[in-house]
């Protein structure tokens, strides 16, 4: 066990005391702390909270959809399980720690940077090399260096908040690292990346380079990577917020798939006549977010500069403000009009109560 451990010590654990540590305060954890002041219940951990700086890495499965849909849920969950377990055996010798699960993904941290990719190049390998439910699988990977807001078992953060970025703009089979990464790095393993994007990360407001970790032996004829052109990555505009009277709903990363019409099991229900049952989704798909209308009537959008364009069994790119009306113009029914608009906050910002906690796996002779 490393002398300095990832995370902080179970508050309840009284041999594992943290003296002369100075908490941290953030918005993020006073909202965890209100809400279990509120429920009666205590949170000595939240009070612990601290920064420490840490390699952040997001390995997300690249194919899910796919997978759900050949597999049906039960048999495509099993396979993801048994994938994550295979990923997971492997944090222990990288001196990695798991944080959680969100959906298909899983979010890990490591003391280096140099842990961090040696451990992300292993992932691939093993994944790469046998077949889970009887399908292939395929990662992309995502890291980031830097300071972050450490408790007892989560890490919260820019940092987190931009490994997750990068996570959704690395292709399938893909290891992409921040520079503040990659500059860490030994001699021997700054040889294994190289250059392949610019981008503005959430956070820092100024152009930085994006780096690929090149893995596998296979990629001897990687495709050159020119920058005499523009190569600057869509940018984390935030998450989407959509608001119909009190209701206000979220699209980011931990829920990239909203559906809206009149059924009741909609996450956002408009119950009119010339609404569909299943009228619109609305996805996040890496950084942008996308309306796929499904209705019998369409969808108008109204953008910021007034123009309304009317949307049937097609798809188009939402991004800025306006108004989404269903089953007719927006001025035809004024009250069932649906408001969305950018979030200021990462779109790959996680939340707490979302979270699926898991144990480290034991170790089994396959």
């Amino acid at each position: 066990m490393s002398e300095n451990p990832l995370f902080l010590p179970d508050p309840n654990d009284e041999a594992s005391p943290l003296p002369g540590r100075r908490p941290v305060a953030d918005a993020a954890t006073g909202e965890v702390a209100a809400a279990a002041v509120s429920q009666g219940l205590p949170a000595p951990w939240v009070a612990r909270t601290e920064r420490r700086v840490l390699a952040v890495l997001f390995a997300d499965v690249s194919n899910s959809t796919a997978l759900y849909a050949k597999l049906g849920d039960t048999l495509a969950k099993a396979a993801i399980d048994e994938c994550f377990e295979r990923i997971l055996l492997l944090l222990a010798k990288f001196e990695g720690r798991l944080v959680k699960t969100i959906g298909d993904e899983v979010l890990c941290v490591f003391p280096t940077t140099d842990q961090a990719v040696l451990a992300a190049s292993e992932m691939q390998v093993a994944v790469a090399e046998r077949r889970f439910g009887g399908e292939s699988i395929q990662l992309h990977i995502g890291l980031h260096y830097g300071p972050a807001l450490v408790s007892v078992n989560d890490v919260y953060g820019d940092t987190v908040n931009v490994a997750g970025y990068l996570t959704a703009v690395a292709a399938a089979d893909q290891i992409v690292a921040s520079e503040a990464a990659a500059v860490q790095l030994s001699a021997a393993l700054k040889s294994c990346v190289r250059p392949v994007y610019r981008a503005v990360l959430k956070g820092s407001g100024r152009e930085t380079t994006v780096y690929q970790v090149v893995w596998s032996r296979s990629e001897g004829e990687l495709t050159e990577a020119s920058f005499d052109f523009d190569r600057r990555l869509p940018p984390d505009m935030g998450a989407l917020l959509l608001e119909q009277g009190q209701d206000v709903l979220e699209v980011k990363a931990e829920r990239p798939l909203v559906r809206i019409g009149r059924a009741p099991g909609c996450d956002l229900v408009v119950d009119a006549a010339k609404v569909s049952r299943q009228h619109l989704t609305i996805q996040l798909r890496r950084t942008h977010f996308y309306l796929v209308d499904q209705s019998i009537n369409g969808t108008w959008v109204t953008t910021e500069g007034g123009d309304e364009c009317h949307l049937l069994r097609a798809e188009m790119l939402v991004s800025g403000a306006g108004v989404i009306s269903l089953g007719c113009p927006q001025a035809a029914a004024p009250d069932r009009r649906i408001l969305f608009r950018h979030d200021r906050r990462s779109a790959f910002r996680l939340s707490d109560a979302k979270a699926e906690v898991l144990r480290f796996p034991t170790p089994r002779r396959t």
